[in-house]
């Protein structure tokens, strides 16, 4: 339905923006970038068209091209909670956990950051090694159980991760060639 609205009225911005984001919803990437880059001009940027693009290159693992677009948004919208939790987890996405943790805190600084941006930065404070810091940050929207069981969960996953590194660090028999 939105595919055929916005051939009919392919001048319409909101209406490019909608399908755009059904696009991206859906995983079409590719086709939700082109559109979404309709859906606004340059000298009438949309921050929030910027944003679902950089969400839409980070699925796309394009994160320089997806980091360049929070920025434009967030010169229209200094410290939206939603931007900035998208680039801190496009930071994430490249290993940057330093400027992801520092991106997350001020997203959940701001005043109207959802729980969504908190467990974002429990997230990155626990890929960082820091449990106890990161069980507080989510107990402050989810049960303590809840939040405990999740960094849990993290602590084991990066547990496995080193056993896997360890693994790969020893010595590899020679393979076995028969002869």
């Amino acid at each position: 339905m939105l595919e055929q609205a916005s051939i009919r009225n392919p001048r319409s911005m909101p209406l490019l923006g909608a399908y755009g984001r059904a696009l991206a919803e859906t995983g079409q990437y590719k086709q939700a970038i082109e559109t979404l880059g309709r859906a606004h001009t340059p000298d009438n940027p949309d921050w929030s068209i910027l944003n679902v693009q950089g969400a839409v290159l980070d699925q796309m693992g394009r994160h320089a091209e997806a980091q360049r677009h929070y920025a434009s948004a967030l010169k229209i919208v200094p410290d939206e909670p939603t931007v900035l939790s998208n680039l801190g987890l496009s930071y994430l996405l490249t290993k940057d956990l330093k400027n992801a943790e520092i991106t997350l805190r001020r997203a959940a600084a701001q005043p109207n950051a959802g729980p969504k941006v908190r467990q974002n930065l429990a997230l990155v404070v626990g890929l960082r090694g820091r449990f106890e810091e990161a069980e507080k940050i989510a107990s402050a929207d989810l049960p303590d159980n809840e939040a405990a069981a999740n960094v849990n969960y993290l602590r084991q996953m990066l547990a496995q991760q080193h056993d896997l590194k360890k693994l790969g660090r020893a010595s590899v028999p020679a393979p076995d060639t028969g002869s």
